[in-house]
């Protein structure tokens, strides 16, 4: 009963990194609350798997190719989404990869930057784009992922590029809270999510997920809230719910 108060008929989401972990679990649980979902991945068959196991829970959702460090890309995604939908309500700006234990001093330019590309700036492009449209008619919800790692430094893990992106997605989302909260009226909703989760296996399913994963809200308020994803991997057996998501 509860969670029919957080229905999200008639609006529509898009996911990134939606094919599979956190990303295809958000988009199960944006679905199960009546949301229209859209997922997007740069690996087409991670794509189509993703696509083809929403259908056979019996949500039909739109896959579409995207490489979020492609600025231009991630632009006309934008643009092209909210065209045809109407308006793209919920982004979940979730894609990002994890780089094999590297120390710092050991560490290329090109892993580096690639990490930095795919979980920093691939996050900021979809959080610009996304919520330019979202600033102009005045509603609308960002979540990013962040990760505990941005939090602290993992031992034994030698992963600084991963620790200090994800550490950028936290403060990116205050940062552009704090701005988007401040603009002129009207400005019917302006949220902004930080998920934290902790470690979590490479090929993160579901149904194997773990529990006690905290979240925090990022806004210039400060208050924390339950995400819908964090409660959805909360759940044994899976049972995604919609707690603190609505725009």
């Amino acid at each position: 009963m509860y969670s029919e108060k957080f229905r999200l008929d008639g609006k529509t989401a898009f996911i990134t990194g939606g094919g599979r972990g956190i990303g295809l679990c958000a988009a199960q649980a944006l679905a199960e609350a009546g949301a229209r979902v859209v997922i997007s991945d740069v690996q087409p068959d991670v794509l189509e798997a993703g696509r083809a196991e929403l259908a056979g829970l019996g949500h039909a959702v739109e896959a579409v190719a995207l490489d979020v460090t492609r600025p231009d890309d991630v632009t006309r995604m934008a643009g092209g989404l909210n065209a045809r939908y109407g308006a793209i309500d919920v982004l979940v700006a979730n894609a990002g990869i994890a780089w094999p234990d590297t120390g710092g001093e050991e560490m290329s330019d090109a892993a580096w930057l690639r990490v930095v590309d795919v979980d920093l700036n691939g996050v900021f492009w979809c959080c610009r784009d996304f919520g330019r449209h979202m600033l102009g008619r005045g509603s609308g919800a960002i979540v990013t992922v962040g990760s505990m790692s941005g939090l602290i430094s993992n031992r034994p893990q030698r992963q600084a590029h991963y620790n200090a992106a994800k550490a950028g997605v936290h403060h990116l989302t205050r940062s552009l809270a704090g701005e988007w909260a401040a603009g002129p009226a009207p400005r019917a909703t302006r949220s902004s999510f930080c998920i934290r989760p902790r470690n979590m296996a490479r090929a993160l399913r579901c149904s194997a997920a773990r529990s006690t994963w905290p979240t925090r809200r990022s806004t210039s308020s400060g208050s924390c809230v339950r995400s819908p994803v964090a409660t959805c991997l909360q759940k044994r057996p899976w049972k995604p719910t919609m707690e603190g998501c609505r725009p």
